[in-house]
């Protein structure tokens, strides 16, 4: 049985980290897209003008496929990486987490900076509402209208809602099933000879 959920942030949060002056503020957003993480950092950029750096790390997809660090002018390796590591540690995906920094004066060093960094970003995690997701794929049910109560016991057996519904001589319904049920429910719909399973 492989498993088919992941860990993401329910709403954004805030952390906080000082140290010799420095000002470390760390922002998390759930996000679903690279246009949400641009617009998440042009907006941070302009209420935070004045300050030294933006870094961030994101990962983005169930898979974790897609992910990116950056050090926004830090010594290579001490901003982007540790942000990205603890969302890695606390196992998020679809996660983006800015840390903006205010020089306070007191140069920090490297692993002085990559410390401030990590616990700036494990503060936001540990301020946020993590939520655990199922990965879905979605399907389009079509089937003529005497078929109807077959067609709706095999959503009550795998306990999938209906969405989209068009009832007519030949109906519709569009249903996003759990991937560790998928094979199993596209199997039951197939099997009834009046309807037809197509993957959207």
């Amino acid at each position: 049985m492989f498993d088919d959920t992941y860990h993401t942030l329910a709403a954004p949060s805030q952390g906080l980290y000082k140290e010799k002056g420095s000002k470390f503020l760390a922002f998390a957003f759930p996000v679903q897209s690279t246009d949400d993480i641009r617009n998440h950092l042009e907006s941070l950029r302009k209420d935070y003008f004045d300050a030294r750096h933006h870094c961030y790390a994101y990962i983005l997809g169930p898979r974790k496929d897609a992910f990116r660090a950056n050090d926004d002018g830090e010594p290579s390796g001490t901003g982007g990486r540790p942000i990205h590591g603890q969302l890695l540690s606390a196992d998020l995906t679809d996660t983006l987490i800015v840390v903006v920094r205010y020089f306070g004066g007191i140069l920090l060093g490297a692993s002085g900076l990559a410390n401030a960094y990590k616990t700036a970003a494990r503060d936001a995690i540990d301020n946020a509402t993590v939520v655990e997701r199922t990965i879905d794929i979605r399907y389009r049910l079509l089937f003529e209208y005497p078929a109807m109560n077959d067609i709706m016991r095999i959503l009550k057996e795998f306990d999938v809602k209906p969405e989209n519904q068009k009832f007519d001589l030949d109906c519709s319904i569009e249903v996003a099933v759990r991937q560790s049920q998928s094979v199993r429910f596209y199997d039951a719909v197939a099997s009834l000879r009046t309807a037809r399973i197509d993957i959207l």
